[in-house]
């Protein structure tokens, strides 16, 4: 997918690759994507909750929701920014950059929304819709047939429906420079460690222990 093409007016598609990184080294006279940003995050969850619910419509709110989250989530937007070779695209900080920025989730992701926003700004709901259908809802049929809660929650479900109190995470170790961290986390049910897991962020760590945890505990 060519993102030039699809905008009629590209000074949308340049604000919409310019982190705030790149504006705090190169002055204040040009605007972040981070308006952009918000108004896509809006117009992507409006478009997909209008898709769910029409082509589930026995489906309860809570599966609708569900699968909304594992659409619109960081890991899943980012994986589409990769798709579109995104991250070479934006417009970065040096010290962002030479951190890791390009590969950098969280800016990946942000990046889809302010496109997303972009694309409603410079043709209309129909224009960001197309790009949106493409690129996220695209992937529902993949979603459904995977749990739709994250470990994490998977995992809270399960020992709460045994009685036991909340699952508790702790870093138990942090490896590697600043920019490139990795985490380990450990997971314990009443005191007794039920798994570990590894992660370039604790979220992400946790989720990796949680699913082991879960693979213990089947």
């Amino acid at each position: 997918m060519n993102l030039e093409e699809l905008f009629k007016n590209k000074k949308y598609l340049r604000l919409a690759l310019t982190h705030k990184s790149w504006i705090n080294e190169h002055g204040k006279d040009v605007e972040s994507n981070e308006r952009l940003e918000f108004l896509g995050d809006a117009v992507l969850e409006f478009i997909v909750s209008k898709e769910l619910y029409n082509r589930f419509p026995t489906k309860e709110e809570g599966y609708l929701t569900a699968l909304r989250a594992n659409l619109v989530n960081t890991v899943n937007l980012a994986e589409i920014a990769v798709n579109l070779k995104l991250g070479e695209k934006i417009y970065l900080s040096k010290g962002e950059e030479d951190g890791g920025g390009r590969n950098n989730p969280s800016i990946l992701a942000n990046s889809i929304e302010a496109i997303i926003g972009g694309l409603f700004l410079d043709g209309g709901i129909d224009k960001a819709e197309d790009f949106i259908k493409d690129n996220v809802i695209v992937k529902i049929d993949e979603k459904i047939k995977s749990p739709l809660k994250d470990a994490k929650s998977r995992l809270q479900e399960l020992v709460q429906a045994q009685g036991f109190s909340a699952p508790k995470y702790e870093v138990v170790e942090e490896k590697g420079p600043d920019h490139n961290k990795i985490f380990t986390l450990e997971v314990s049910i009443n005191g007794k460690v039920v798994g570990k897991g590894e992660g370039k962020n604790k979220s992400e760590a946790a989720q990796d222990a949680a699913n082991s945890a879960l693979d213990n505990l089947s």
